[in-house]
Formats: structure tokens, C-alpha cells, sequence
């Protein structure tokens, strides 16, 4: 005889079957994804994908930006610089049809600022910053200086401008940090060339500033003071949040140092000066409570163990590598294993606790991307669309390589069992 499951283990099966599969989709709210770190807990991304294999759909974009995807359940937001117009997009994740698009302001790359030379680099534009959401809000920074939030149905809830609250920006080649969202906060970083001599007084100012989310309104300013100076003052990072010992720190890389500020109120908590490179366009990434960095210009790669407050020691460094470093893309860890790989196009693996080189191999063509992490395979994306897909192995294993008929300098995202590549002219999504 059939017998009947109670109420109680009925429901039990519910939840297992229900909450379970929810449980492993993650959304991708911010650049870099959920942690900031290139990190994905999904399962069942594919590793083999083109235009006519795992692809779930393909929009075309109003050209064009470099920033990444925020995601979060069914909504998509991207960015995009279409002549002056600086354009924030939702799209449905189901069907990736275009569901509301905004005219933010408006800008050019045309940078006429007579105390230096800056312009923006022929490889990002206006739409480089990625957009990030809390699920409520979503907002968007330009390198106009438009710093703005909308809620999902498309309405503006407030709206500044950087430069016209601190001053011009002075950074080379044109600005490009995405803002992160901590709490109730909107927090936005700017490190550009200081327009000063060695011995004198800083023209223009690096610094770090918190807004209300719910109403833009100014909530801490923290002027960053380096001894850079000329480009080495300048850098493309984004701020990233971490915990340690219970307290999280938002880390920040640029202008010949790391160093960490409390969220909350912007007091600067500990410093790690003389990183001496140039411009800095790799970003942070920890694990196993270092920080893994790169100095700017292809400098060393470092990883570094903050050890006390104020001004660290250098025995806060753990090791260094000095050999083919990324220019651009930010390092990735899985596991006890830290991945990189430089611009054109060598790819190395790491003991990240100990920095043992276990390998390295030349991937196909150049790289601005970050690559991703997901289930125990690491994820690089080149310039031209190539995708290659290697087990997070200290044995290098190719398993795939695949082919879009793109220009990809954006990084990938992935959400709700899907991955997401922005190209020059599409965003495309796949899926097994």
C-alpha cells in the first residue's frame, strides 16, 4: 500500500525542491560580481558557448561602453555612450528584450583642461564605471562626473556631479572607478594626477566620498593623500569591501598604495605606502586574510597581510612575484589558488598562500577583461571574443575555447545560471 507523506515531511520535501535550486543562483549586483572578487557560486554556467551554441539570446546595444552588467533577478542594467548621450539601460534577464532606457547627461571624451594633458584612452569612453544595485536602487556613475540613482521602474531618485562638487577631473585617461553601495551608503573613489611638483601642495585633489543612497545627499569626504606624483597619482580601481575580524574595510589601490577606510564614516584605518609603479588599472582581490594586488605598469605582484593600524610595516608582505603582472586584468582566486593573467596574453597560477609559480601558459590574443571564477574552472575572455575555459588546477587544463564575433573588453558577469558577455555591439546570453 502507497503510503502518505505527513504535513510536516510534505512540506520539507517542498522546501528541498523549491528553496534549494534558489538557494545556489546568485545575482551579479556590482563590478566584479556578488563579492567584488570575480567569484561566483553558481553551478551549471556553460564552458562551451558562440552564436550559435548555449546562446539563450542576443540584443543589440546602443554602442558602446566597457562597463559590466548589474544584475539582479530579472533586471539587467548596463551603461552606454551613444554620441553625448550618456544612456543607462534595463533589460528583462528572460528575454533580453530592452525595457526602459535613460539619457543621464550628457559628455564627450574631448577633455579641455589647460593645467594638464589628460583625454580619454581610444580603448573606453564616457561608459567605462559599471552600474551597481542594491535591489531597490541602481546607480550609475559616468566619467563626466554623473554620479546618479533610479529605481527599477526608471525614475530618477537624485543626481550630482563630481566634478562640480570637488573640481575637475585631472586623472590621464579619463575617468573610469565604479561606485560600490555599503549599507545605506553610495561610495565613489577618484585618484588623479595632483597637478603638484615634488615639495609642493597638491592642485588637485584624490579622494574618497560617501552619499546617502535613498537621497544623494552627501554623507563623508575623505581627501587620499600619496606621495605620487604626475601619472602615478592616477588609477581605474574600485573600491573593495572586505572582512576582517569582524570589521569590514573598504580597500582601495592607487597612487603608490593600498590602504583601507572605515565605511561608516571614512576615517582612514591602516596605509602601505612605496607600491611604487605608474597609472594602476588592476583592482584588489583577497583570501585567506591577504590582499592580492599588483603595482602599477605591470610592477610586482604582492600579497600583503595588513598587520596593525596607521602605517603598515613591510613584513605586511607576504610574497611578491615580479614577472609577467597584469597591466589591467584583476587577479582571481579559487581556493588556495591565485589566477592572473597579463595583457598579452600570459596566463599564470599561484600557491596565494605561498607564491609558488605552479604554472604558466600563453592564452590566445590581448586581455582587458578579468577572467571569473565559477565551480572550479577559471574563465578568460580576450580582447576579440575568445573565450577560454581551464579547470582551477595547479595542473593547466584547457578544457575549452570558444569564438563571438565581438570586440570584448568588458568583463563577464553571471547570474541565475547564466553568463553574460558584453560586447562591442551586443550583450549575449548563455546558458546550458
Amino acid at each position: 500500500m502507497r503510503r502518505l507523506l505527513s504535513p510536516i515531511a510534505l512540506l520539507a520535501l517542498l522546501l528541498s525542491t523549491v528553496l534549494v535550486p534558489a538557494a545556489r543562483a546568485e545575482n551579479w549586483p556590482q563590478w566584479r560580481g556578488p563579492s567584488g572578487d570575480s567569484v561566483s557560486r553558481e553551478k551549471e554556467i556553460p564552458i562551451a558557448w558562440g552564436e550559435k551554441r548555449s546562446l539563450v539570446w542576443k540584443t543589440e546595444l546602443p554602442a558602446w561602453g566597457n562597463s559590466t552588467p548589474a544584475i539582479w533577478d530579472n533586471a539587467i542594467f548596463l551603461t552606454s555612450h551613444v554620441e553625448d548621450k550618456l544612456l543607462l539601460l534595463k533589460l528583462d534577464k528572460q528575454t533580453g528584450k530592452i525595457e526602459w532606457t535613460r539619457t543621464v547627461g550628457t559628455g564627450t571624451t574631448k577633455i579641455e583642461n589647460k593645467d594638464n594633458k589628460a583625454k580619454f584612452h581610444q580603448l573606453h569612453n564616457l561608459a567605462s564605471p559599471s552600474p551597481v544595485t542594491d535591489g531597490r536602487t541602481v546607480v550609475v556613475h559616468f566619467g563626466s562626473g554623473d554620479l546618479a540613482a533610479y529605481d527599477f521602474a526608471g525614475e530618477m531618485l537624485w543626481k550630482r556631479n563630481l566634478q562640480d562638487d570637488f573640481g575637475p577631473y585631472t586623472i590621464w585617461w579619463g575617468h573610469a572607478n565604479s561606485p560600490v553601495i555599503y549599507e545605506d551608503l553610495v561610495i565613489s573613489v577618484c585618484m588623479q594626477d595632483s597637478l603638484a611638483k615634488a615639495g609642493e601642495p597638491p592642485q588637485a585633489k584624490s579622494y574618497l566620498v560617501a552619499h546617502d543612497l535613498a537621497t544623494g545627499k552627501q554623507r563623508w569626504f575623505t581627501e587620499r593623500q600619496t606621495d605620487a606624483l604626475a601619472e602615478q597619482c592616477d588609477s581605474y580601481t574600485t573600491p573593495y569591501l572586505w572582512t576582517r575580524d569582524g570589521r569590514t574595510e573598504v580597500v582601495i589601490m592607487g597612487g603608490n598604495q593600498l590602504d583601507a577606510y572605515d565605511p561608516t564614516t571614512g576615517k582612514q584605518l591602516w596605509y602601505l605606502p612605496e607600491l611604487v609603479g605608474g597609472r594602476t588599472v588592476t583592482g584588489p582581490t583577497a583570501g585567506s586574510e591577504l590582499i592580492y594586488v599588483t603595482q602599477g605598469m605591470r610592477g610586482p605582484l604582492q600579497a600583503i597581510r595588513p598587520n596593525g593600524t596607521g602605517k603598515l610595516s613591510r613584513d605586511a608582505v607576504v610574497w611578491r612575484d615580479t614577472q609577467g603582472t597584469p597591466d589591467t586584468c584583476c587577479p582571481v582566486l579559487w581556493g588556495d589558488l591565485l589566477f592572473t593573467v597579463s595583457d598579452d596574453g600570459i596566463a599564470r597560477c599561484f600557491d596565494a598562500l605561498t607564491g609558488q609559480l605552479h604554472w604558466k601558459k600563453r592564452l590566445p590574443g590581448d586581455y582587458k577583461a578579468s577572467p571569473l571564477a565559477i565551480d572550479g574552472r577559471i574563465y578568460f575572455l580576450n580582447t576579440k571574443g575568445v573565450g577560454t575555459v581551464i579547470s582551477a588546477s595547479p595542473r593547466f587544463d584547457k578544457l575549452t575555447e570558444n569564438q563571438l564575433d565581438d570586440q570584448t573588453l568588458a568583463s563577464p558577469a553571471v547570474a541565475g545560471g547564466k553568463l553574460f558577455i558584453r560586447g562591442h555591439k551586443a550583450l549575449y546570453c548563455f546558458g546550458n
